[in-house]
């Protein structure tokens, strides 16, 4: 098996998709955004209170709340790849989807619910706004800034879904890395979020009136709110238990049955159990007629096999009842 940007090959090591060297891309990853949105943020703050725009205090709310976002990611990311222990056989890979989780209601809260109740109060107290040529430069900047840290999300997510031969929006919804998903998702918002601002700001200084700076607030909180359910949505399935894409299940069925000591497969289930990592559990009819005690020896060496792969946190097998028909690869 391999991960998702190629690696060891073990029994399994034509299955794609999964594999544990994709961690320290994800840190860089990680690490770009936030430095992006620490700037961002602070360019955005002395920009809010200069200008007095409802749109761009949502959007200094909206960075700030990033870059809070990206230490949790950060923790994610450390402690996902902690080895296994006793009290851990699998690792601690879904620790990641936990961090993650936090991230995502940190982005509710901290940018989607600010920038809404902001919004809110400058249409019921408007505040007319000056010096607009700041904020402009500021958004501009913060634009380039964010491209930045999207196009480094975006070039690791694209490499990860041509080995699985996904488009780059199926991967990054797919992808069993929250930390990818979180910067890439987060960064594509902020970019929405700053052509609204953008526009509310513009509006606001065509007609004088704080109004559509207001709308434009609340509508930055709104794309934050979408995109934090969406990633909270996204890090319960995985802390749940969700299975592997069935492209890695059909190639590890693959590997399975092409392996000379193993005669049929009757029982497979890959679950995913941290980013890029996979447990696995399956029924198996091994060749030859041993006795008892040579196939327990032979199917924990089998096991093994599986288990040596980066991309495997565990692997147990069972042997098939006779009756059982093979699964078909």
């Amino acid at each position: 098996m391999v991960d998702e940007e190629g690696g060891r090959r073990e029994l399994l090591a034509d299955v794609p998709g999964a594999g544990a060297a994709g961690g320290s891309e994800s840190l860089t990853t990680v690490l770009v955004a936030f430095v992006a949105n620490v700037l961002i943020a602070i360019a955005k703050s002395v920009a809010a209170v200069l200008t007095a725009s409802a749109s761009l205090l949502a959007e200094a709310a909206h960075s700030w709340a990033d870059a809070g976002n990206e230490i949790f990611l950060l923790i994610a990311n450390r402690r996902a790849h902690k080895p296994a222990d006793e009290l851990h056989p699998l690792g601690h890979g879904r620790e990641a989807y936990v961090w993650s989780l936090f991230a995502a209601l940190g982005l509710f809260v901290a940018g989607a619910a600010v920038s809404i109740t902001h919004g809110v109060q400058e249409l019921i107290s408007p505040e007319p706004a000056e010096r607009f040529a700041i904020g402009y430069v500021v958004l501009g900047v913060a634009f380039v800034l964010e491209g930045i840290s999207f196009l480094q999300s975006a070039r690791q997510a694209r490499a990860e879904a041509n080995t699985l031969d996904r488009d780059l929006i199926e991967h990054v919804l797919a992808t069993s890395d929250p930390t990818l998903r979180a910067v890439f998702v987060e960064d594509a918002a902020a970019l929405a979020g700053l052509l609204i601002a953008g526009a509310g700001l513009l509006a606001h200084q065509l007609t004088g009136s704080s109004i559509p700076d207001a709308i434009g607030s609340i509508l930055v909180g709104l794309l934050l709110a979408w995109v934090a359910l969406l990633l909270i949505n996204r890090n319960r399935r995985f802390l749940v238990g969700q299975e592997a894409d069935p492209k890695v299940r059909q190639a590890a069925l693959q590997a399975l049955l092409a392996a000379p000591e193993v005669a049929r497969v009757t029982y497979l289930r890959l679950e995913v159990v941290g980013p890029r990592m996979i447990s696995v559990i399956g029924d198996v009819d091994l060749t030859g007629d041993d006795d008892e005690s040579h196939v327990a020896v032979r199917l924990r060496a089998l096991e093994a096999r599986i288990s040596a792969s980066p991309a495997v946190a565990g692997a147990v097998l069972s042997l098939s009842a006779p009756d059982e028909p093979s699964l078909g690869a």
